[in-house]
């Protein structure tokens, strides 16, 4: 079996990546729809892909893996290994859970990152409500996380929050504020917290994303104030979401100092990243993005390193759009006993479930999905249905 063309189209906000073949069968991987700009990073490895056996996944993927790089750019060469798994579970028969070792769990659990409403405004009694409402979803997700301090609005809404450069309608995901946190902003963000805990008890953890952006001495400060509160996680407080570099000296200050789990991970691209990480017990949980750190076989090797250093491992994956969920369910499937949860990826536009095939009619019961069965990563996108999305440009896609 061959590669006869590699092709990208944005389909409502997510680059899709279709890898054809000359046998018929294709593969599929989705880009977050934060990141529509990388269609052409991702047609620029058509060349390097084209005659290869999609089926040697390592083989392809040495060719093109250096190419990539932290939180955006390791996203192409991320969804180019979904679609060669994608295809080698459809020559193989088999889900692509088979090829990567075989599943240990028969349900894989979620987390809730993205079915959410637009908050009401960034006062404790809004962040009371907000999770309230998450509460009283279907899913019935045993844990929410929350975005404050620079992973939310109130750096702009609280007045005097923080020191540091505030961002100006930046123009793009993922501008980064940074600076020590005023008094006024540390005790706004305890009250969000002591709100919200209030509503969720013991009945619902809670995690939270909190930047990045943080000074170090802010960042231990506030992990111990929430120790009492038992939260699952503080996300990101240093470096985080496009980062492109770990510091893990700095986090390990920070995890060593306070009871509470230190998390990062999202943005680190490659296995290689997380080695000092892990290696010095940096962080308490790690949380790289199938999408981003360069693939399903990436995620799972850095998983069983973490593994043998007894770091959690909970992927992230809030943006990764529905056949992003199938590449979470197949390698979260495979994962050691340090795996908790990953952030569950709910589309971004209603009509997204139409047009993909294989989901079942309620994808998440009681904070658990089904492992999907189908040959490789056990999704599909119907083709009809989706032209009506495709850009003229893109009108040969499916082809």
């Amino acid at each position: 079996m061959k590669i006869t063309d590699l092709r990208c189209a944005v389909i409502g906000r997510h680059p899709i990546v279709r890898i054809v073949t000359d046998e018929g069968l294709y593969g599929l991987g989705e880009v977050e729809f934060t990141k529509s700009y990388l269609k052409p990073w991702v047609l620029h490895f058509r060349e390097a892909l084209i005659g290869e056996d999609p089926t040697d996944v390592e083989r392809v993927m040495l060719k093109i893996r250096q190419r990539g790089s932290f939180k955006p750019y390791g996203a192409a060469v991320s969804a180019i290994e979904h679609a060669l798994w994608d295809i080698a579970g459809k020559a193989a028969g088999v889900p692509a859970y088979k090829l990567l070792g075989g599943k240990v769990r028969d349900k894989v659990r979620v987390y809730n990152g993205s079915v959410r409403q637009k908050r009401a405004g960034d006062r404790p009694e809004d962040y009371a409500a907000d999770v309230k409402w998450m509460m009283e979803q279907p899913q019935n997700f045993f844990m929410i996380k929350q975005g404050i301090s620079f992973h939310s609005n109130m750096k702009d809404t609280v007045e005097g929050f923080h020191y540091g450069v505030t961002q100006k309608k930046a123009g793009y995901h993922g501008a980064m504020d940074q600076g020590v946190i005023s008094e006024r902003g540390f005790n706004h963000m305890l009250d969000c917290v002591i709100a919200m805990k209030e509503v969720l008890g013991d009945k619902v953890s809670l995690a939270l994303d909190c930047g990045p952006g943080w000074m170090l001495p802010d960042a231990i400060k506030f992990a111990r104030a929430v120790e009492k509160y038992n939260l699952m996680w503080l996300e990101d407080m240093l470096t985080g979401d496009y980062v492109p570099w770990v510091n893990p000296q700095a986090y390990r200050e920070l995890t060593i100092s306070t009871s509470t789990p230190i998390h990062t991970g999202e943005q680190i691209y490659l296995r290689h990243n997380f080695k000092e990480l892990i290696e010095t017990q940096a962080v308490r949980v790690i949380g790289p993005d199938p999408a981003d750190v360069g693939g399903i076989a990436e995620l799972k090797w850095v998983a069983e390193h973490a593994y043998l250093h007894s770091i959690l491992m909970a992927p992230h994956g809030t943006a990764n759009g529905l056949l992003g969920l199938g590449a979470l369910i197949n390698v979260c499937a495979t994962l050691p006993a340090n795996y908790i949860a990953f952030e569950y990826p709910s589309a971004t536009d209603p009509w997204w479930e139409d047009l993909v095939v294989g989901l079942p009619p309620q994808i998440v019961k009681d904070s658990m999905v089904d492992i999907l069965e189908a040959p490789g990563l056990g999704l599909d996108i119907d083709a009809e249905a989706a032209r009506r999305y495709l850009r003229e440009e893109d009108a040969g896609f499916f082809d």
